[in-house]
């Protein structure tokens, strides 16, 4: 089984950066379709991006389309989400999912059975 721990919230300026890491436990990691999903204060959680366990595709929702992009380093069972030009309206807890083998087509959260404990992002105006 997977465990996963995400790393690298914290406070930023808007138009600032910051790079999630998410470390999973475990010899299956590069088995795993990872995600990054993102809970704002009285809102749903939802999709922000996908990488596929071929590692040969990613999807992003259209919020976050040419700003994040997520990568994935099996060596180091690490999958990380780069933010860049970052906005107010970015603020939330990022949480990291796992899903054996799965696709880029899994965008809902409650395909993902497997989620890490979330790190808070905020960025200020």
């Amino acid at each position: 089984q997977v465990q996963l721990v995400e790393s690298g919230g914290g406070l930023v300026q808007a138009g600032g950066s910051l790079r999630l890491s998410c470390a999973a436990s475990g010899p299956t990691f590069s088995s795993y379709t990872m995600a990054w999903f993102r809970q704002a204060p009285g809102k749903e959680r939802e999709f922000a991006a996908a990488i596929p366990w071929t590692g040969s595709s990613t999807r992003y929702a259209n919020s976050v389309k040419g700003r994040f992009t997520i990568s994935r380093d099996n060596a180091k069972n690490t999958v990380y989400l780069q933010m860049n030009s970052l906005k107010p309206e970015d603020t939330a807890v990022y949480y990291c999912a796992a899903l054996r083998y799965g696709s880029t087509s899994n965008v809902n959260q409650h395909q993902y059975n497997l989620w890490g404990q979330g790190t808070q992002v905020t960025v200020s105006s």
